[in-house]
Order: C-alpha cells, then sequence, then structure tokens
C-alpha cells in the first residue's frame, strides 16, 4: 500500500463511529413513548395492526426526509435485543448490540483468550468491512469516492482473486462456494480474526498477572489455542443438504465451516499455534491475504 492511501486507510479507521450495547435514549420511557404516541395496535385486528405499522414506519421516513440527516439517530442504532453485529457502509460506522454481549461472544468471567476469539474476532470482523471489496469504494464520511491510488488498487484486486480462488475450491453437498459473491465477507472474516489474535497477543503480553489459566477438562490446549477454537466455536452450524444448497446459491456469507477453515488457512499464527506441517491442508504454501 502506498503511502498516501494508507494515511487515508488510517484516517478512516480512526473516523469509525461505535455503537455498543444501546442507547440511552432507550431508557427514556417518555421518549421512547413519545416516538409511539401515534401507533395503535389491536391483538384483535392483525391485519389492520400490520397496515398501521406499515405506514407509521414509512411517516417516519417522510418526517426525515427534509431535515439534515443524523448518523447518530437513537432510532436506528437501537436493535438492542439482535445478537448480531453490524458495519453502516454509509455512517462508516460499527455497531454491537447488547443481545451479542454475551453468552459464546463475551463474559468478563472468563479467560480473555475466549472473549479476544469470539467477540473480538467479530469486531474485526467488521472494521475490516470498512476497507472490504465494497466498504473501500466509500470514504471516511460515508461517501462514494474512490481514495485508492491506481497501483494499490490493482494489488487489492490481485489479493481479492487469490481469496476468490480459493473459497472456489470449497465444496459442500456436492456443490461449490462462490468466492465472488462471499468476497466482502470472507475479507472481513479473514481480517477480523487476524486482528482479533494481534489484539490478544499484545493484551497477553501486557498483562502483568502472566498466562490466563487453562480450561478444566481442555488443559491440553495452550491460551492461544483457545483463541482458535473460541473463534471456530462462533461459527458451529449443522446444515440439511437442501438448505446449504440453497445457502450456497443465495448468502453472502460462506458456510460456517469454510468461514472457519478459509480464514484460519491463511493464518501463520494458526500454523505455529498448532504446528501444521508447511504444505498441510491447514498451512498451504500459497496463503491468500488481503488485509
Amino acid at each position: 500500500m502506498d503511502s498516501a492511501t494508507k494515511k487515508y486507510a488510517l484516517d478512516k479507521a480512526e473516523a469509525i463511529e461505535e455503537f455498543v450495547a444501546y442507547p440511552d435514549e432507550l431508557l427514556d420511557v417518555r421518549m421512547v413513548d413519545g416516538y409511539y404516541s401515534s401507533l395503535r395496535l389491536d391483538d384483535g385486528d392483525y391485519l389492520g395492526t400490520m397496515l398501521r405499522l406499515s405506514r407509521f414506519e414509512y411517516d417516519k421516513y417522510f418526517e426525515r426526509l427534509h431535515v439534515p440527516v443524523n448518523k447518530s439517530d437513537w432510532v436506528t442504532h437501537g436493535r438492542a435485543v439482535v445478537l448480531n453485529a453490524f458495519y453502516n457502509i454509509v455512517e462508516n460506522s460499527i455497531q454491537f448490540p447488547a443481545g451479542i454481549l454475551q453468552g459464546m461472544f463475551f463474559s468478563a468471567d472468563r479467560p480473555n483468550y475466549m472473549n479476544f476469539g469470539s467477540i473480538g474476532y467479530v469486531i474485526g470482523h467488521e472494521i475490516t468491512h470498512g476497507f472490504d471489496d465494497k466498504g473501500r469504494m466509500y470514504d471516511k464520511t460515508g461517501s462514494m469516492r474512490n481514495w485508492w491510488r491506481r497501483e494499490t488498487s490493482k494489488r487489492f484486486t490481485e489479493r481479492a482473486l487469490c481469496m476468490v480462488r480459493q473459497y472456489n475450491g470449497f465444496e459442500m453437498a456436492g456443490q461449490n462456494v462462490n468466492g465472488m459473491q462471499t468476497l466482502d465477507e470472507n475479507i472481513a472474516d479473514n481480517g477480523g480474526v487476524m486482528l482479533a489474535y494481534r489484539a490478544y497477543s499484545r493484551w497477553s503480553a501486557a498483562c502483568a498477572g502472566g498466562p490466563e489459566p487453562r480450561l478444566p477438562g481442555l488443559d491440553r490446549y495452550t491460551p492461544r489455542q483457545m483463541f482458535w477454537i473460541s473463534s471456530a466455536n462462533v461459527w458451529c452450524s449443522v446444515y440439511r443438504p437442501e438448505a446449504i444448497r440453497k445457502f450456497l446459491q443465495t448468502n453472502q456469507h460462506s458456510p460456517g465451516r469454510f468461514r472457519v477453515i478459509g480464514s484460519f488457512q491463511n493464518q501463520r499464527e494458526f500454523a505455529e499455534d498448532f504446528r501444521c506441517p508447511v504444505g498441510s491442508y491447514m498451512n498451504p504454501a500459497k496463503k491468500c491475504k488481503v488485509w
């Protein structure tokens, strides 16, 4: 990456706005009730309720039509119970609702190699979306603008095509992954797990208490190995053959199995931590790396 493009990339990363857990306005009963004051729900009139709800939503959209855009509007960032995370390309913002800051993703009562491997991975994934094949076309204010030097853009495309070819080779239920269809999510997965691992490495190096304790029953695995296991656990899933065939044709994500295998194959640190020989399945000699 040339110095000018790199400087702008760093500026864009610094400009990312964060929305974590829930907006304070959700705790203001008067404000929430006021927002919904014109909406009437009737549990005995399903069709009418749905029509009124649709009308209510469109009325709210039209109310904002001629007013300045508020990128931090609490209403658009109020998905507190959603178990998901988001990058908004036109806001250059990341959002982590309260729903995902719990359970298998995060807990203050467990070793941090698990937290970095799970919610850290998700955070890194969303940040990287700002620099995937779609996000890179937008600047730090969320405007569609080319801020890449030509040669750097060419190198990005070459690296992205390596990842397209890699994921094209993954097969499930008699059908291959579409590496182009899933490219932006694959770039985000690869960048996300790399960022999370580096963050954990920096945190553990600075930890005055020494290495974190190993998990009972899993004490054969080192903390760094447990980072990878925790990351893989995020995408643990089971599909029926019919469902996976539809998924492969329509979804912008790779199946969970290949979100793990694909991104881990490209990480030198994974191969080192698990001592995978060069040329083995999880440590191919040629790795794909965009970020």
